[in-house]
């Protein structure tokens, strides 16, 4: 199982990139030390794999175009394919922490085509209706189904049959996750832009970000008016575009602090809030601390875990 203090993004997107996915085995198994994250939560992101995801400790609070949702410990969920979400940690006196199985559908469905796929796995990951199914421990069926999730962590990898016994154990679940999604499955859908052109904005600003980037910009990269931008970022991320792009460029900030030893001026000018001075004022007042107190924190705390 994988330790993941930070996500990793493909060239030009929000995509998520995961490491050790394989195309003939395409899943992989993650340990997210949420607490150990600079930016303090997860950014806005999406990816092509489900996520099955379990709170081993602490409380998890998922965001996702539909609202937000609160996850404590034993409880879980399911996340769809390419659905936009960010979580961030709540919990303040326990460690938070979560398992995570992440799979290409075809981990399930098999070959392009296949009957299972067509029956079983279409069904929920081609509709919009689904974003984020909750699991609950205080429901039983819900209980039945995290115990397997939960279960699936503990397989010993590289054990005879361990890819066939995951498999199966994903699949019974799927199979509890399809039943507990027919009555969304049953409302009707409506064709969706917003998701793609969405998307598109916020690779721009991965892409741009050090640069000036105006609405415009951003609307231009969507084909939409600035007044249709502004709609889309208020309606599926809660916030403005400039908000979204100053948030971003602390994040990268903090990435900066925390793994390098690069100038406070220098990171400044590279995450695209210019002056030190300018650079000091924006940080404090989001962060609570100067970016040089946050470099000192963060590096004492990783030394601390160390030890």
């Amino acid at each position: 199982m994988q330790k993941i203090r930070q996500i990793e993004f493909e060239a030009g997107s929000r995509e998520e990139r995961l490491p050790g996915f394989a195309p003939d085995f395409p899943y992989i198994a993650t340990r997210a030390e949420l607490d150990r994250y600079a930016e303090r939560f997860v950014p806005w992101h999406w990816h092509r794999a489900v996520e099955l995801f379990y709170m081993e400790s602490g409380a998890l609070e998922y965001e996702t175009p539909a609202g937000r949702m609160v996850f404590p410990k034993g409880s879980g969920g399911f996340v769809n394919s390419n659905v936009l979400h960010m979580t961030r940690p709540l919990a303040r006196g326990e460690e938070n922490l979560q398992l995570v199985h992440l799979f290409d559908p075809s981990f399930i469905a098999g070959e392009q085509g296949s009957r299972i796929g067509q029956k079983y796995v279409l069904p929920l990951t081609a509709v919009a209706q689904v974003e984020l199914i909750p699991l609950c421990p205080g429901d039983p069926q819900q209980a039945a189904l995290l115990a397997q999730l939960r279960a699936a962590f503990d397989l010993e990898e590289g054990a005879p049959g361990y890819e066939l016994r995951l498999r199966n154990i994903l699949s019974e679940v799927w199979l509890g996750l399809a039943q507990l999604a027919r009555p969304l499955l049953e409302q009707p859908a409506s064709p969706d832009r917003s998701s793609g052109q969405i998307k598109t904005m916020l690779a721009y600003i991965h892409e741009h970000y050090p640069e000036k980037i105006t609405s415009a910009d951003l609307a231009a990269a969507a084909y939409l008016s600035e007044r249709g931008c502004y709609r889309l970022f208020r309606d599926c991320l809660h916030t403005t575009p400039a908000e979204y792009i100053t948030g971003y460029r602390l994040q990268a900030a903090c990435r900066m602090l925390a793994d390098s030893a690069r100038p406070v001026a220098e990171v400044g000018w590279a995450c695209g809030l210019g002056s030190s001075s300018h650079f000091g004022s924006v940080f404090r007042r989001a962060m609570g601390c100067t970016p040089t107190e946050y470099r000192r924190r963060w590096q004492d705390r990783d030394t601390t875990r160390r030890d």
